[in-house]
This record gives C-alpha cells, sequence and structure tokens, in this order.
C-alpha cells in the first residue's frame, strides 16, 4: 500500500505566456486547473501508471471540497481520499510556462494548521502503518507548521514497520533527515542548500553529497538534476542517468512524477534498476504534458525503453 501525505494541497492553475513582463499587462492563454499539492499529484501518477493509492493530508473549504470530490471521482478509481477538513480556504497557486518551459509560480499559503490538527493527521497516518506500506511526505506544509513535522512523522510511522519517502526542502528536508527516512528525492540545488553550499553541486562533488546522506542509512537518494538527468545513490553504488529529450510543456509536477514512479516500483518490490528507469520515464513523460498532468502509460512504456542507466565504478 502507498500512502501520499499532502499536508498543503492546491488546486493549480497552469498558463502560458508568450514573456512574463514585470510591472506590466500579461495576457495567459491555455489555462488549465488541476487538483495538485505534491502528495496529491504523485497520486494522480500512482493511478496513471495502474495503481492504487490513499491520499491523505488536509482540506478547507469550497476549493478543499471540490478536490476531494475530483479525487474522489478519479478515472479508474486509483486514488481513495482520506483528508482532515480545517477551518479557512485550500489554496489555489498560479504557475507561469513560458516557451521552453520557464517556470515561475505564484503560489498561496494556505490555511493556519493548529497543533491538535497535525495530531489528528498523526494518528490517522499511524492507522495505515505497517509493514508493506509506504508513505509519500512531500511539499510545503504551510503557515504554522513546525519544520520538525516530517521528521517527527517518519519516526512514527517507521515505528510501526513502514517505510517512508520524503521529498521536500529548507527545513523540513534538513530536520527529516534526523529520522533517517528510507528513500529521500532532493534536487542538486536542494542539496547544496542543506550541506551550506553558495553554489550548485555537480558531478563528483554531487555524488560524494549523495553518499555521505547514504553512509547515514538512508536506503536510496535519488538526485534529480532537471535537464542534466539524475543520479542515484544506494550504499557505495552510484548510478546517473541523462535527462531524455523530450520537448518540454510544463516542468510542473516531473519531480512528482518521479516519486510516484519510483514508489511503485519499490512497493512491486521490482529490481532497483528498473525502478530507477521508471522514474526517470514517469519524469520526462511528465515534462510534455500541460499543468500537473502524469503522461500516459503508451508514453511512459516509449520513455522507458529510452532510458540510459550507467553504474559508476565505486
Amino acid at each position: 500500500m502507498i500512502v501520499t501525505v499532502t499536508v498543503n494541497p492546491a488546486m493549480d492553475k497552469t498558463a502560458e505566456i508568450d514573456c512574463l513582463r514585470p510591472h506590466a499587462l500579461n495576457r495567459l492563454a491555455g489555462v488549465v486547473s488541476d487538483v495538485g499539492g505534491k502528495g496529491i499529484n504523485v497520486s494522480k501518477t500512482i493511478a496513471a501508471l495502474g495503481r492504487q493509492s490513499v491520499a491523505c493530508g488536509f482540506l478547507a473549504g469550497q476549493t478543499g471540497r471540490s478536490i476531494e470530490q475530483t479525487l474522489g471521482q478519479w478515472p479508474g478509481g486509483g486514488i481513495r481520499p482520506d483528508f482532515l477538513t480545517v477551518p479557512g480556504e485550500t489554496r489555489t497557486n498560479l504557475k507561469l510556462v513560458e516557451p521552453g518551459g520557464e517556470l515561475t509560480e505564484l503560489n498561496e499559503q494556505g490555511p493556519r494548521l493548529s497543533p491538535a490538527d497535525l495530531d489528528a493527521l498523526a494518528q490517522k497516518l499511524e492507522g495505515y502503518a505497517a509493514p508493506g506500506t509506504l508513505f509519500v511526505l512531500a511539499g510545503s506544509v504551510g503557515p504554522g507548521v513546525p519544520p520538525e513535522l516530517y521528521r517527527d512523522l517518519t519516526r512514527r510511522l517507521k515505528q510501526r514497520g513502514a517505510k517512508v519517502f520524503v521529498d521536500a526542502d529548507g527545513p523540513l528536508f534538513a530536520r527529516a533527515l534526523e529520522a533517517v527516512p528510507d528513500i529521500i528525492k532532493p534536487n542538486a540545488f536542494e542539496l547544496g542548500q542543506y550541506f551550506g553550499l553558495d553554489h550548485t553541486p555537480e558531478g563528483e562533488e554531487l555524488i560524494g553529497l549523495g553518499r555521505t546522506l547514504a553512509a547515514r542509512g538512508i536506503g536510496l537518494v535519488c538526485i534529480s538534476m532537471g535537464g542534466e538527468g539524475a543520479c542515484f545513490v544506494q550504499g557505495e553504488r552510484v548510478w546517473r542517468a541523462p535527462a531524455l529529450p523530450v520537448t518540454p510543456r510544463s516542468t510542473v509536477g516531473a519531480g512528482d512524477a518521479m516519486v510516484a514512479a519510483i514508489a511503485c516500483g519499490v512497493e512491486e518490490d521490482l529490481p532497483l534498476e528498473d525502478c530507477l528507469r521508471l522514474g526517470m520515464a514517469v519524469s520526462a513523460g511528465a515534462v510534455t504534458t500541460r499543468g500537473t498532468r502524469p503522461p500516459d502509460l503508451e508514453t511512459v512504456r516509449r520513455l522507458t525503453a529510452q532510458v540510459c542507466l550507467t553504474e559508476l565504478p565505486h
């Protein structure tokens, strides 16, 4: 079972724009609206891959009710929503995509959560926690939430035998590492930020940072590098995969797609290299879609055959 956790969901509106002009009138084209938030994006991709997940987190107001209804009626029934309701209004985010895939994001904060809300979420998740359950803790958490949230959830869920996959940045990511999640997916910039670098690491430096985290007990370190592809570290083993040559429409959700694919592979106990190839293919496929929509299965199959995954010498 895969359980995704989206503490701060959103209705994502994605629009195409010729060129973003600050302090001037900008006309939008091709506007699409999608239910979103990183965990929900992961659940959407899992469903597109023909698998199922439970989607948990918080929803508020009319936007929240709309999101819950949409997820409950998801094509194929691949998403089971199990959200807590809180006061306020679930946020709406605007994503502006320029030709070539350049992205500007305008994100609202979302409703303020109380300690009681967070405790209720932890109790709900513990009801799913058991050996064989993989939790995906992904995305921002909104106002009123301490940066220790993912750390504390990871500890509680692992105590019940579950696995935890964390995709976050900043203090959330840093504190979560204290609980040694099973899988993490930072990008190169986030990894450099965590290690206090004044630049974005690449090459051997980047691999060295991944190995440092793996040596702390993290089972799989997935490092996305945008147009440069990704690298993966498990213990002393390292794999590199260049980005696939696709025509980008929107990079929104590409990282979430990788998380979803790897989570599916791990949950099905596929060989590790098959998990990584699937992650690269699904992520590349997501770049070719509008908004935060996952790729279709035919696209995934075609791209999987094109993935070049190379294990580097120790």
